[in-house]
Order: structure tokens, then sequence, then C-alpha cells
């Protein structure tokens, strides 16, 4: 006998473990039939998750956060007992925007504290001219990308909600967006920032790896009403998507995983792009300038798929900074809580390993260290402060 399960996804290649522990068989052999849905927005994937159309859902870690704390909409608990992925995120500006910023650029272009300090100046020109703000697009208000554009914007003394304008718009729709001159800009994952600069339409100016070295992404959610009633179901789902990210995780298996990833019904893009990303080298300009690096987007290596609560911590900083909530010891302890290393472990025997020690768990480019047990005064030490 099989259990049925519906669970809901955003072409993204983060996607890939699900992906792959459907259509490699994975979760069959756990006794699981799994239907993957195909989303646009995250919105979409949030609101079916929580009234339960969806069983579980690949999902952005601080919507994970938010639906648990109630912030922006309902309140309903949610338990992370796994990363799909980490880092895969970068910042796809405009041709136009790309040149402007080279031009004020001091200092080595891959270097982000270079960059924010050219986009000032470049603001600063914008405004001394009377031009529009320029406007970046991110996927979602509690978004990693929404947090990854304003901690760099920030650390250059750009402030994100007065000298620009964010925008949300759902990931498949960015390169269109740019092309078109909607945007100058966005912060997205895999592949549409490829798909951007393939079209001549943008510069990857940044992996997002850049910025911030280790940060949680996407997580494979469930709703904790539904983990405590089906633990076994949800023990076989975690073993099932462990198995595929530890087969992602082999190089002699990217080409079938791209070719997996590509179908139409899956991220639905070409599977040489798909490929790219997952070898970590990717075309950065239209030029065909290409870029590679090991960290760009972690899935199922370097301790990536085991879910820690002191990402969670620096998440919940994030919305506290940027003025979503306000801080309380009460709402960390909720947030660092729908991370589920303790799932994790249950389902997999505890062969994980150790998690990522707190004073590593993010590695930002700039700003203090990060302390999970001291939010107010990790905040106040910022260029542009933002109240506890």
């Amino acid at each position: 006998m099989t259990t049925p399960l519906h669970i809901g996804f955003i072409p993204l290649v983060d996607a890939a473990a699900l992906i792959v522990a459907a259509d490699k068989g994975f979760t069959a052999a756990e006794g699981l039939d799994v239907t993957l849905v195909r989303e646009v927005s995250w919105s979409n994937v949030r609101d079916k998750l929580n009234i339960g159309l969806f069983d579980a859902a690949h999902l952005l870690a601080p919507v994970a956060i938010a639906s648990s704390l109630g912030i922006g909409h309902v309140k309903v608990p949610i338990a992370a007992p796994f990363s799909l992925g980490i880092n895969g995120n970068a910042i796809t500006v405009s041709p136009t925007l790309h040149a402007a910023i080279m031009a004020e650029l001091e200092g080595d272009r891959f270097d982000p504290m270079a960059t924010a300090l050219a986009l000032a100046r470049v603001v600063a020109a914008r405004r001394k001219h009377g031009a529009e703000p320029l406007t970046f697009a991110m996927t979602f208000p509690f978004s990693t990308h929404n947090y990854q554009l304003r901690f760099w914007m920030a650390a250059g003394g750009v402030d994100p909600d007065e000298d620009v304008r964010l925008v949300v718009l759902p990931p498949p729709f960015m390169a269109d967006s740019l092309a078109n001159g909607q945007v100058d800009a966005f912060c997205v994952g895999a592949p549409w920032n490829s798909i951007a600069v393939d079209r001549g339409a943008g510069h990857i100016l940044h992996f997002v790896s850049d910025i911030l070295v280790h940060a949680a992404e996407k997580v494979l959610a469930v709703r904790q009403s539904w983990a405590d009633r089906h633990p076994q179901v949800l023990n076989g789902l975690v073993r099932a998507v462990a198995r595929a990210a530890d087969f992602i995780a082999q190089p002699e298996n990217r080409a079938e995983v791209a070719q997996l990833l590509a179908h139409p019904d899956r991220v639905g893009v070409d599977a040489e792009i798909v490929q790219r990303t997952l070898d970590g080298r990717l075309r950065i300009s239209p030029d065909g300038t290409m870029r590679e690096s090991s960290r760009y987007l972690l899935l199922g290596k370097k301790q990536a798929t085991r879910p820690d609560p002191a990402q969670a911590a620096w998440l919940y900083a994030q919305m506290v900074r940027w003025r979503q909530t306000p801080y309380s010891a009460a709402a960390l302890e909720t947030a660092t809580a729908v991370f589920r290393p303790d799932l994790y472990e249950a389902a997999l025997g505890g062969g994980g390993g150790a998690a990522v020690e707190a004073s590593g768990a993010v590695g930002a480019f700039a700003g203090p260290a990060f302390d999970p047990a001291n939010i107010a005064g990790y905040l106040a030490d910022f260029d542009i402060p933002r109240r506890v």
C-alpha cells in the first residue's frame, strides 16, 4: 500500500532533490506516491501548504519562519526537517546598470563591498540629476533574496527603503522583466540569472556566496500538525530526498539530473543551463565571460542538507532589522525551532554529521559577527541601523 503525497515546488534548480527523489523512484521505494505540482509564485506554495492542499513543499526558508510566527499572513506552524539548498542565488543587473557600476568601481569587481560602494555612487548621481530610483526585484518580502539584496546595499550605504525600489516578482518572470526594462536588477535563484545572461539582458554581478558564505535557501517544509500525525511518512520522505541529494552530489550524475530538471513539468529550461548551475560554472556576461565557484550552490554536500537552527536565527534577525516584526525572545525561539535537525536525524539515523557552528553559519562579507544569542547587539552595529 502506498501513501499519496502532493508536494508543491517552484521551477528552480534547488528543487532538484525533490524532483530527483520522485522521478528516480526514491519516493516510491519508501512507499510514497508523490505528485509534484509546479507553481509560479511563493505565495501560492505557502497558501496551498498552509491550508493542506500540499502535504509538503519546496519553500523559502524565511517563509517557513514567517508562517510559524504569523507574520504577514495566517499563523501556521511549519517544520523544516531537511535543507534543500545552501546558497544558489545571484544578483543580476541590466547592461546599463552594470556599466554604471563598473564606471564607479574602485577595486575588485567580485568584491561585494566595492560594488556596494559603487552602487551608492550611482544612486547619489541619479538623485542629483533627478532620475527615478533604481528598481530591484526579489521573489518575496520574506525571502533570502530580499535580505541578501538589502544586506549588500546597506553595507555600501544604500538604504533599500529610501534610495531604491524593491518589488516582488515570481522567479520565472525575472529575465523578461529585466529585458523589458521594467526592473534594473534582480536577485533570484538558478537558473533564472543564467537565462537573463544568455538572452543578453543582464550581467551576473554577484553570486550570493560572495555576500554570505553559507546561507540557508530552501527547505523541505511540512505543517507541524501534519508531521505530528504522520511521523513514519515524514521519515520516508526525508530518506528519499536525502538519497536524491546524495545522487545529485556525485559529479557523474549531473548530466542525468540536468535532463530530469529540464523537463517542461519540472524546471523547464535547457539541460545545458541546468548542468552549468550544478557544476558551479556560470556565464556571467553576454560576451561569454565565465565564472566558477564551488560554493555557488550546495546540494547534498558540505553539510548542506541538515537544517541548522543558527541559520533560522540569522533569518529572523533580518526580519527584525528590516522592520517586518519586533524582536522578542519567544519569537526567536519559535523561529529557530522551525529548522528541525532532530527530525532529520530521526529519519537518517544521525548520519548527517555535526551542525555547522553558529559563528560560521553565515559568514557575511561585512558587519559584525553573528551571535544568535545576542541579536540586539548584532543589529545595533550596522551603519544603517534598525530598531529592535
